[in-house]
């Protein structure tokens, strides 16, 4: 440290003493403070003020640079909105492929640049719409994909060589990957070209989801498979998509969405440097997907430690050099968890405000939820004005015109540094596990998520945390019965087991045998499963029976009470 910088810290620390004691204290005195001491929902003591003397030291290049640049603290791209604004993305499917399809035309007709599937559980157990497991969540929460008929259907009238689709699925990934790229071949697409990104995030779910089928080492597997696969067929389709997303949603805190969320990260590209394919190539079509949670400054600052923390694993640890494969590149969706069925129009303020963190935050694409998601399927009024939210913020805020525009605020850089520490503290901890599998098999991720959780229940209920409409400024008519929320129905569930049913009875039952029969074949072997699963898309079997042929051979995984 140069001594003019030494004696301006001198003069600042001087300076803050004086204020402390002559102008904040007896503030304080005379007003008492709402609480004893602020921190974030992380833990974060939030300090009287914040001053240049927050900052850790580290050079300006190392530790912020330019965006664009290494380490991506202040963002993945030069010019960010400048150039072109985020994908505004609205995660939509429900019932059979045809409603589904019908929103989907629908969110592109009023300015969506990307659609976002959700899939029913059956579709991401491993069902299909007739099985016993099925019986009464068959198009529940998301479309039931039950084959490629289906998946033509779904995607019906929507050209796939411009529209860019990101798919949360995760246990079926695999399977949907391929329903998709047959669906692509149905319509003439060159397969090459396609956009979009698979969740294919299976750490997650043994950690805070739990829609898995196979134990963890097949289900890697089936991932490391799929990000060969796509290296080599679809180079501008995202793989996995490591989501951060449902771990915040399960109780976590946003230190360790990061945290989690970067470990599997580390887990997936060591799996894939093993087999074979670079960090380098690898790096360049991950993803990330994280929440956008209510304490704005908190997840401004969370997405910016992530970049940079990820940045600096990528380079120093997995040995990447391609400035590229270091970036990490993010959807953001608003915390569903959030929202609330008391009161149900304050969720427009929470989403915007929660939209506007992961703008200021830089995202590469974003889904609003629905003020009613509390009480049921989102209505088209409330998907409109989701988007519109987006489209406000792009065109009328400004903030798309500036690159970083908080970067630089004292709180924001001390939050940011503060996250990234303790993010990699908890990164540690489970290399000393003995990494993110080990860790998640002796229930430590789990146990961490769950004491977060109570803890934030626990504020809520003694008061000390507030909600509105909730456990403060509550009314006796919150209008929970006027909303108009999307209404399924009640025989679209007998119907979609017909059209599987149809599908099974007209397709070429032996062509079917043979392709599950080569699927399990390669499964007991080492080859890659992706064009075995291909085989049989395209002959019409079914993601239930694709499934079933793989738990044959993998079995099936069992949580215990401690992990995975």
């Amino acid at each position: 440290m140069s001594d003019d910088k030494r004696q301006d810290r001198e003069e600042v620390a001087a300076a803050l003493a004086d204020w402390l004691k002559n102008r904040r204290d007896p503030a304080v005195a005379r007003f008492k403070e709402r609480r004893e001491a602020f921190s974030t929902t992380s833990g974060i003591e939030i300090p009287p003020l914040h001053t240049p003397l927050d900052e850790a030291g580290e050079p300006y290049c190392e530790k912020l640079g330019f965006p664009g640049s290494y380490p991506f603290t202040r963002g993945v791209q030069p010019t960010m909105y400048r150039g072109r604004h985020w994908t505004m993305r609205q995660y939509a499917g429900f019932g059979s492929a045809e409603e589904s399809n019908r929103r989907y035309r629908y969110l592109l007709e009023k300015g969506t640049t990307g659609l976002s599937v959700a899939f029913d559980l059956p579709t991401q157990m491993g069902y299909d719409s007739d099985h016993a497991m099925a019986s009464g969540e068959v198009g529940r929460v998301g479309v039931a994909i039950d084959s490629l008929a289906d998946m033509e259907t779904l995607f019906a009238g929507i050209p796939l060589e411009t529209v860019s689709t990101s798919m949360t699925i995760n246990a079926t990934a695999a399977i949907l990957l391929a329903l998709y790229v047959a669906a692509a071949r149905r319509q003439g697409v060159e397969t090459k070209g396609l956009r979009g990104t698979l969740q294919n995030d299976i750490l997650k779910e043994y950690a805070a989801r739990g829609t898995f089928i196979y134990p963890p080492e097949p289900s890697l597997r089936l991932v490391t498979d799929s990000v060969i696969y796509c290296a080599r067929e679809l180079p501008s389709w995202n793989p996995v998509s490591i989501s951060g997303y449902h771990i915040r949603e399960a109780g976590s805190t946003a230190v360790q969405e990061v945290a989690f969320t970067l470990a599997h990260g580390v887990a997936y590209a060591e799996r894939v440097k093993a087999a074979g394919l670079s960090a380098d190539v690898f790096g360049r079509r991950l993803s990330f997907f994280f929440n956008a949670h209510n304490n704005f400054m908190e997840e401004v600052a969370k997405y910016r430690a992530a970049r940079r923390l990820w940045a600096r694993l990528m380079k120093e640890r997995l040995g990447a050099t391609d400035p590229a494969a270091m970036k990490l590149r993010f959807h953001a969706q608003t915390a569903g968890s959030t929202l609330t069925a008391q009161q149900p129009e304050n969720n427009l303020m929470r989403v915007t405000l929660q939209a506007f963190a992961a703008v200021m935050g830089g995202a590469q694409s974003l889904h609003t939820n629905s003020l009613d998601e509390a009480l049921g399927l989102p209505g088209r009024r409330a998907v409109r004005l989701a988007l519109r939210t987006q489209q406000i913020i792009a065109h009328e805020s400004g903030v798309a015109d500036m690159v970083d525009p908080l970067g630089g605020s004292f709180a924001l850089e001390h939050l940011t540094d503060e996250i990234e520490r303790r993010a990699l503290a908890y990164i540690e901890k489970i290399d000393r596990l003995g990494g993110a599998v080990k860790a998640l098999e002796g229930g430590f991720m789990q146990r961490e998520i769950s004491e977060s959780a109570y803890k934030a229940q626990q504020a809520l209920d003694a008061g000390d945390a507030t909600v509105v409409g909730v456990n403060r400024y509550q009314e006796d008519d919150d209008a929970i019965g006027k909303v108009a929320f999307q209404a399924l129905d009640p025989r679209q569930e007998q119907l979609q087991v017909e059209r599987t049913l149809k599908v099974r009875a007209e397709r070429d039952g032996p062509q079917v045998a043979r392709t599950l029969a080569r699927l399990e074949e390669a499964a007991r072997g080492t080859d890659n499963l992706m064009e075995p699963i291909l085989a049989a898309v395209e002959a019409y079997a079914t993601l239930g029976e694709i499934a079933d042929t793989m738990r044959t051979v993998f079995g099936c995984h069992q949580q215990n009470a401690t992990g995975v």
